[in-house]
């Protein structure tokens, strides 16, 4: 499920998002900019509907700051505000804004063309040739696997040696981050239907595949019953500086 992020100081509006989007999204809900710096540094997301007029700050600032962050820096941002001067919106799109609604807005407007977005980021996903997920680097082209380690005054960089199927296995967990994969359809995908192959013998693969990523073996989640889940481990606080306002 693609989780989404409210940056919203008003509880009206916010019910009216979760009204429109359904339950198709998991949304996730803050009020300041303060609050979504701190949900930002512990959790990933897929979509950013971002108010503008915050109790401590700017979303316009907020964005631009998003922007200079690799992290985020593809992160679909969708301005929800009641700005709706032509100099608003062309301010918006500037400092990295994907879409701009202004409020009243209308709740089926509004799910098209979030799901429009998050359609796109999906197959953006899918064409590119290098992933990013933590400090993972997982490169399509060159079938290569790196972890960068950031410290103080360096960046340590690692080469996983990975099999050509584990390499498979990784990209396709990875480029589909917080989806429930199941086991029949890594078989399908890695393996193909013509070729015969015990669904449990994914999970022999998905342990080798692990120990080789070593720490970073939490970035692969079984759920029980269903198959696997990539997902990137909560992070210490404090990885974005936002401005004060």
């Amino acid at each position: 499920m693609h989780r989404l992020l409210v940056v919203e100081d008003s509880y009206e509006v916010f019910e009216l998002i979760k009204r429109s989007l359904g339950t198709a999204y998991r949304i996730y809900w803050v009020k300041t900019v303060g609050e979504a710096s701190r949900c930002l540094d512990s959790k990933q997301f897929d979509l950013i509907l971002l108010d503008v007029i915050l109790p401590d700050g700017d979303g316009f600032k907020l964005c631009s700051v998003l922007r200079a962050n690799d992290e985020f820096a593809q992160t679909p941002i969708v301005f929800l505000t009641a700005k709706n001067t032509v100099t608003d919106k062309v301010f918006g799109f500037s400092v990295g804004g994907d879409d701009f609604i202004t409020k009243p807005f209308d709740g089926t407007e509004l799910k098209v063309r979030v799901d429009a977005k998050i359609r796109r980021r999906m197959q953006d996903l899918e064409r590119s040739q290098v992933l990013r997920a933590g400090d993972l680097e997982i490169n399509k082209d060159t079938q290569k696997v790196s972890i960068h380690e950031t410290s103080l005054d360096a960046v340590k960089t690692t080469e996983v040696d990975l099999t050509p199927l584990e390499f498979k296995l990784l990209f396709l967990l990875a480029r589909q981050p917080n989806k429930v994969i199941s086991r029949d359809m890594i078989l399908q995908t890695i393996w193909g239907e013509d070729i015969h192959v015990y669904s449990r013998s994914v999970d022999t693969h998905v342990s080798k595949l692990r120990k080789k990523l070593g720490p970073r073996s939490n970035y692969i989640n079984s759920i029980h019953g269903s198959g696997y889940q990539f997902v990137l481990p909560e992070r210490k606080e404090g990885l974005l500086a936002f401005p004060p306002h």
